[in-house]
Parts: C-alpha cells; structure tokens; sequence
C-alpha cells in the first residue's frame, strides 16, 4: 500500500507529521473454530494490513479519522474521551477506544492522540481485518507513549476489546498472529498455552489464493452461540471427568459418554472442533514432510465438517469448494468465521490460472456476483514504518 496518502492527508488534517504503524491481515490453512476452545491453529500473517498514523495531541481527548469508503463505517471521523462513558458510536472508532480502556485497566495512561486508519484487508472476506486493527492501534500507542506492553500483551488486549467493546466472543488466533507474524513461515499456536512455533511454510509448485464470495450473510449471534454450545458439551464432560476445562481436553470417548446428556446439535459441533483439533497436527506433520497433496486433502476434510456439522458454511461457500474439487486444486476451505467471506485454496501453479478463471465465471453465473481473488504471501507482524 501507498502509505504517501495517508501521511498527506493526516498532515492535512492535524497539521502535523504523525509516525506510521501497520499490522497485517492473516490466513489460517487449517484449524477452524478451534481457537476459543483450548486447541491449535495454523495461521499466517499476510501482505494486506490495516496501517495508521499517529501522534499526540496534546489535550484528552482522541481524534480519528478513516478515509476509505466503507459501508460499515457510520461517519469518517470520531472524536471522544478516554473514560468509559466516552465511548464513540462509530463501530470502526469503538475498536480504537476499546484498546485503549483495555491498556488503562493494566494501568497504562494513554493522553490524547489524532490518528488516521486506512488499509488493504478486505472486509468480512476472512481475514481478520478488526484484529488487524486492534493490533495495529495497540502497536502504535505502545511505540508512541512507551508503554511497557508486550506482543504477546497486545494480543491478549485486542482479543479483549472484542469480547468487551464489540460484542464477540473470538479467541485468541487472530490478535496473535497480526502481533507475532514473520515473513515466509506459518504459526502453530497452542492457544491453550500460548506457547508457538514458527513452520516454514515455501509450497514450491503451489500457490495460496483466495476466493472472496462478496457476501456476508449476517446471522446475529451465530459465532456466539457456537462457542455456547462447545462450553455446554465441556460442562458435561467435567460432571464425571473434572480435568476438561476445553474441548481440547476431550477425546471422542468422553463426548460418546455425553451423548445423551446434550442436544444433538451441541453434540456434532463438538465432534467436529475435537476432529479437527487431530486433523491440524496430522497436517503439520504432513507439512514437515512436504506432502502438500495429502495436507489439502486435510482441508477438503476442514470445509465438510464446518459445512456439515459446525454449520458455517453457505451456498457460495459450498459452490467454490466443488469447482476446487472439480478442477484438481489440492486443497480448499471455508476461512474464518463462516457465513461467507473466502475460501483459501492451495493450489498447483500449472493449475491455478485456469482454476481461478473457469471457477470466478461459473460462480458469476450461478449467483450474479463477481468474486474476488487474492493472492496473497505470508509476512511479517506489526511493526512501525519508517516513511
């Protein structure tokens, strides 16, 4: 991204220079639905972030603005306090505010500041662009007014404005990754422990694209009440084996224990999130042995399950999966939440063009949409520009 813009506009602005921090967008190849249940994630930072640009103000109070056109976007510009009862209207500007009540409440002192946000991560495709923006806002004040807050902190502080400024319970693999990305290697995260390790990951022959459906089918809570039902299922569990705290801490004998103490539909999303949590660490060991044709396969295995059982899917998302199938691609997936947004596919080169081309026309037919198509590779986490 051209970042001469936004350092142009914030000049004029504020009327002054302001430092510029970014933090990037992410994949996760494998591991869906996993995170806020104690398990592994396999994810990578990506080269599409949220950027800003940012300097004290010199009063209390914070002034944003973002430029970009964006229909989530209530105005382009925000002024508000810092305490509790300041909290802006504006959804974009509410995770600004949000990171900074959470960086209080660890006994940080945050003065007030102007910044401007802008970026490339796709909205609602996927790929995380509010923990982008988390991550980055969080970043650059830790930089700006040196506060003592680590990556691993600041991670722990996006994931925390989510659950309590905007209203969704995520777990920790997004935060993380935009904090703690490098260049050229995906992340397999504990997130019970936190504890990573860093996996090279060069598919020579292959490349990752993305498929975006352009649609977001909003269903309120639906997110939430998945996560629910994973926590009605471990309460279950815990009756007769006290050591389940996750379903990472179950096996498929303890759910076949519970199977008529929970509903039908708490039951199947609890067994595909324990498959699934196997499926990610047999995909790493294919990984190591550079078996990308039966790591792929691993991902077709991914989408059926959040289709079928964990329910997340949709007709878009359903319909670019076969044409992957149809057309040869190794692997392929719903990514991220669900209910629309991208498939990630891992994909031959020989492939890929005629791929992309036959499946972007058969979906334009089928839906009169035009889907978007990112290629995209995996880079470094948050960090200050120097512009």
């Amino acid at each position: 991204m051209d970042t001469s813009k936004i350092t142009t506009k914030f000049k004029e602005l504020y009327g002054a220079e302001g430092a510029v921090y970014t933090a990037p967008g992410r994949i996760n190849l494998i591991g869906e639905h996993t995170d806020y249940n104690g398990g592994f994630v396999l994810p990578g930072a990506i080269d599409k972030a949220i950027y800003c640009v940012i300097k004290p103000n010199g009063t209390a109070k914070v002034r944003a603005y973002a430029p970009d056109e964006n229909p989530q976007l209530v105005s382009l510009s925000s002024e508000f306090g810092l305490e509790e009862a300041d909290r802006p209207k504006d959804r974009w500007a509410q995770y600004i505010f949000g990171v900074c009540r959470e960086m209080v409440k660890r006994g940080a002192t945050i003065p007030g500041f102007d910044i401007l946000i802008s970026g490339d991560v796709p909205l609602g495709a996927g790929m995380s662009s509010s923990a982008a923006l988390e991550s980055c806002v969080g970043f650059a004040l830790t930089d700006t007014f040196a506060l003592s807050f680590d990556r691993l902190q600041l991670a722990l502080i996006g994931q925390a404005t989510e659950h309590n400024y905007v209203g969704v319970k995520c777990g920790i693999m997004d935060q993380f990754v935009s904090c703690f990305g490098k260049e050229g290697s995906l992340i397999r995260l504990d997130c019970r422990s936190l504890e990573y390790e860093y996996f090279p990951f060069d598919p020579k022959g292959y490349r990752l694209a993305l498929i975006n459906t352009c649609v977001a089918h909003l269903l309120g809570g639906e997110y939430n009440e998945r996560r629910e039902s994973c926590e009605r299922v471990v309460a279950a569990i815990a009756k007769k084996h006290p050591e389940v705290a996750l379903l990472r801490d179950a096996n498929p004998c303890m759910l076949k224990e519970v199977a008529n103490q929970v509903s039908a539909v708490d039951y199947i999303r609890a067994e595909f999130v324990i498959e699934e949590i196997q499926r990610l660490l047999d995909t790493c060991e294919l990984l190591k042995k550079g078996d990308y044709e039966a790591a792929g396969r691993k991902m077709y295995e991914t989408h059926t399950g959040l289709s079928l059982k964990y329910t997340v899917s949709c007709p878009e998302l359903d319909f670019l999966n076969e044409k992957a199938k149809e057309y040869g691609v190794a692997g392929s997936r719903v990514m991220g939440g669900g209910f629309g947004g991208c498939t990630i596919n891992l994909v031959k080169d020989e492939l890929c063009d005629t791929f992309i081309a036959k499946t972007t026309e058969a979906y334009e037919k089928a839906f009169n949409i035009k889907p978007i198509v990112y290629n995209v590779a995996i880079k470094d986490g948050a960090k200050k520009l120097n512009v």
